[in-house]
């Protein structure tokens, strides 16, 4: 009994210039018959490879068969298949039962599955590779929808990457003792450090002792009301990071970073010029108000300009497009890991985002939903802190104490759950300084007396932590540049 030769399946394609596609019917026959020889093959095959990866119509449909009888206990063999494509014009043109039996006759070795399998996969990548080059082609010459160049690049990119981590999310089980290698591995890390950090060093003490420095794979979220100064803070967290960027030249020619680090930061509110005012009035010391009225003598100017050229050298990268959806984020963060490199990713702020697909017509929650798992998925997979920042309800301005809670966040859906660590700005002097009395009052007095003891004074609120304990960290908040800096006192910590 032979079996029917690779050339007489004639695949049934509606363009005839698929029938050239790379493809090898013969190892796909070769795989299903090893399957069917022995159910216990179908164990050793990777998780990558699907029906849908098969190029012969009817090869696809059989090795779902075969996958859904094994995955439900059942054998998989010729006789019980029969009656699954009794009614399917492909199987009896390739001859019904006998090509079965002779798919099992015919089969090789079953340790041979897997080479077969991949073998098939890769094929069927290469025929997506095609697909895609020909829908970009098309795009080029004729754009739908007024998309920019840009914006066909940034599509291909998405395309392409979702092509490469097709069935790579799956790492399947990791032995503990793998896992732990790489614990200890951090840990080394962290001990050869200077000040012990696992993570990035925010360059604020207490808040780097209180997380452990900014770490890998996390979302962190920087809430508060306006005006508290979540871009100020996360302005100084980024240009720490940057600032003290340093690395090492690897055998392979890459870099590593061994200090700081570089970072992306999208800022979805203020434009690139907005976000660099305030770095050169946090370096050179002159106020940021009067930088932008121009009222400042030769002096300052002189200390602007030296600040100019002692920061433009940090790799602190900014991207000011406005109501960028979270696909485009994602492409232009991989883009930069795979360009320049990339440790810390800002994004101010996380409502500013907007999602794709049928999640964002569902509602906003359900949106920002989509918006907080896309930036966690982010951080694990290019292995980098997200740093994000969102708004807070204005329940917080209706209770007597205003410090924020987990319940503030607005439109929460899934940013607590999807977070690793969630921090509050509070500001005691923003409340404080909108019910100041009449002057010349004692009330006037005792308000004057309690604002020069808060002026300077922020908190930060640490409500959730993964790794760590939750509580208040209080720092120092200049106002005229923005900036935040370490409190020159003792007993930093307040525990909750």
């Amino acid at each position: 009994m032979a079996l029917a030769p690779a050339l007489d399946l004639r695949p049934v394609h509606d363009e005839p210039h698929l029938a050239q596609l790379p493809h090898n019917i013969e190892a796909e026959q070769a795989l299903l018959g090893a399957l069917l020889f022995d159910n216990a093959a179908f164990e050793r095959l990777s998780d990558q490879l699907q029906p849908q990866h098969f190029y012969e119509p009817f090869h696809a449909r059989l090795f779902a068969a075969i996958a859904d009888y094994i995955l439900k206990g059942m054998l998989a063999e010729p006789i019980v298949l029969v009656d699954r494509f009794r009614n399917d014009p492909a199987f009896e043109e390739l001859g019904g039962l006998r090509y079965l039996a002779d798919l099992v006759d015919r089969a090789p070795p079953a340790g041979n599955a897997p080479e077969y399998g991949r073998a098939i996969y890769d094929l069927a990548l290469r025929r997506e590779l095609i697909r895609i080059g020909g829908d970009i082609s098309i795009g080029a010459a004729s754009p739908e929808d007024g998309l920019s160049a840009r914006d066909q690049i940034e599509a291909a990119e998405q395309q392409l990457y979702s092509l490469a981590e097709a069935g790579g999310a799956s790492t399947g089980f990791v032995s503990l003792a793998e896992a732990l290698r790489g614990s200890v591995n951090m840990a080394a890390e962290a001990f050869g450090r200077d000040g012990g950090l696992a993570g990035l060093s925010t360059g604020l003490i207490d808040l780097d002792q209180k997380l452990g420095g900014l770490h890998p794979s996390d979302l962190l979220i920087l809430a508060g009301r306006p005006s508290m100064g979540k871009s100020a803070l996360a302005v100084n967290i980024a240009f720490n990071v940057a600032r003290n960027y340093a690395w090492e030249p690897q055998p392979d020619g890459t870099r590593k970073t061994v200090n700081g680090g570089i970072v992306a930061f999208f800022a979805l509110e203020m434009s690139a010029e907005q976000l660099g005012m305030r770095l050169l009035a946090e370096v050179s010391g002159v106020s940021g108000d009067r930088l932008r009225k121009g009222e400042i003598d030769a002096s300052e100017f002189g200390r602007v300009r030296d600040a100019a050229e002692e920061i433009s050298s940090a790799p602190l990268y900014i991207d000011d497009t406005g109501g960028l959806m979270i696909s485009k984020l994602a492409a232009r963060a991989r883009r930069m890991k795979r360009q320049t490199g990339l440790d810390l990713i800002v994004v101010d702020y996380l409502q500013l985002i907007t999602g794709s697909g049928a999640r964002a017509a569902e509602g906003r929650v359900q949106e920002v939903s989509q918006i907080t798992a896309a930036l966690k998925a982010l951080a694990k997979e290019l292995s980098v802190p997200v740093l994000a920042l969102a708004q807070l309800s204005r329940q917080v301005e209706q209770r007597e104490d205003k410090r924020p809670q987990l319940s503030d966040l607005r439109e929460s859906g899934s940013i607590e759950q999807d977070a690793d660590a969630v921090m509050f700005i509070y500001r005691e002097s923003y409340y404080k300084g909108r019910t100041e009395p009449r002057e010349g009052t004692p009330e006037h007095l005792t308000w004057q007396e309690d604002m020069d003891h808060i002026r300077n004074l922020a908190e930060v609120i640490i409500g959730k932590q993964r790794h760590g304990p939750i509580g208040t960290v209080k720092l120092h908040f200049n106002e005229d540049l923005t900036k935040f800096g370490n409190l020159a006192r003792e007993g930093r910590f307040d525990q909750q």
